[in-house]
């Protein structure tokens, strides 16, 4: 666990801050290589979006462990510069490890709704699966974009529908047959499918002062065994995300049951060491107005 102290941030953000500096953080640090590599249609599908240019400004928000900065700041090279913020400290923990000795990469431990950024500093603010955890996202959004210069350009992917993410329910669903349902999520609630909504998505990016916002539907197919087998995405799916938080509490016994259903539900889906399962994202873009 990283000894950096968690940031201070707005006070509606609290419980997000200590969330991700806590065993989310370790895990998702932990588990970086793996989740690079089932996550990684998403990253090339939205570094193709973002297409960005040699000596341009890039600020990634809910950088994580630096996925999306690496590749940006490769693509930006000696004369740009990507900015990567986040909350958590154990994950940018390790995104400056792997960014090493590279000039164009700096990350910042902060809240991006109450950071001070540079005004009109940036020429692309970006992000993968870093802004739905936002509890106003209004006025997070409104901060952000006075980071970006006249005309700056947003572009961000964020989860569709639950039901539209086979790969993260299918193993919930398996559980549920053991376990009570999770508490319901309220849909403006912090959370992965927050923006799932393409009118509250519009709504909040036009009162943060953005223009020009486009929504891409993009469906895609996920390897949530990341090469590595059947039994690799069961003990995937019991270590992070909504079936594990299910089982959370629950004795052995049920926990074991629950084990075999998940593997029942995701052996039909395995195409030798790979699971391939559907999932979809936003592909969201904008202009700062």
């Amino acid at each position: 666990m990283s000894t950096a102290s968690p940031p201070a941030g707005h006070e509606r953000n609290a419980d997000q801050i200590a969330y991700w500096n806590g065993e989310a953080g370790k895990l998702w640090t932990d588990r970086q290589p793996v989740q690079d590599i089932v996550l990684a249609p998403v990253t090339d599908k939205l570094i193709a979006r973002i297409d960005a240019q040699p000596g341009q400004r890039v600020l990634d928000v809910g950088c994580g462990t630096g996925a999306i900065s690496l590749q940006l700041a490769s693509q930006v090279g000696p004369s740009g510069r990507v900015l990567g913020i986040d909350i958590s400290a154990p994950m940018l923990e390790r995104a400056r490890e792997r960014a090493a000795n590279d000039a164009s990469a700096d990350f910042v431990l902060a809240d991006a709704t109450v950071h001070a950024f540079d005004p009109a500093s940036f020429d692309l603010l970006v992000s993968r699966f870093g802004v739905m955890f936002f509890a106003d996202p209004v006025l997070s959004f409104r901060n952000l974009r006075a980071a970006l210069r006249p005309k700056g350009r947003l572009v961000f992917a964020c989860w569709r529908e639950p039901r539209e993410n086979g790969w993260m329910m299918a193993p919930l669903m398996a559980v549920y047959k053991h376990v009570p349902k999770l508490p319901q999520v309220a849909p403006e609630d912090p959370g992965p499918f927050a923006f799932a909504d393409e009118a509250r998505v519009k709504r909040i990016l036009g009162e943060a002062g953005f223009a020009d916002i486009a929504m891409e539907a993009c469906p895609l197919t996920f390897d949530i065994a990341a090469g590595l087998g059947l039994e690799a995405a069961v003990q995937g799916a019991l270590q992070m995300g909504p079936a594990s938080r299910a089982l959370e509490g629950h004795p052995g016994g049920v926990v074991d049951a629950a084990v075999q259903s998940i593997r029942d539900a995701l052996a039909p889906f395995a195409r030798g060491q790979q699971v391939l399962l559907p999932g979809a994202i936003w592909i969201v873009t904008a202009r700062a107005s």
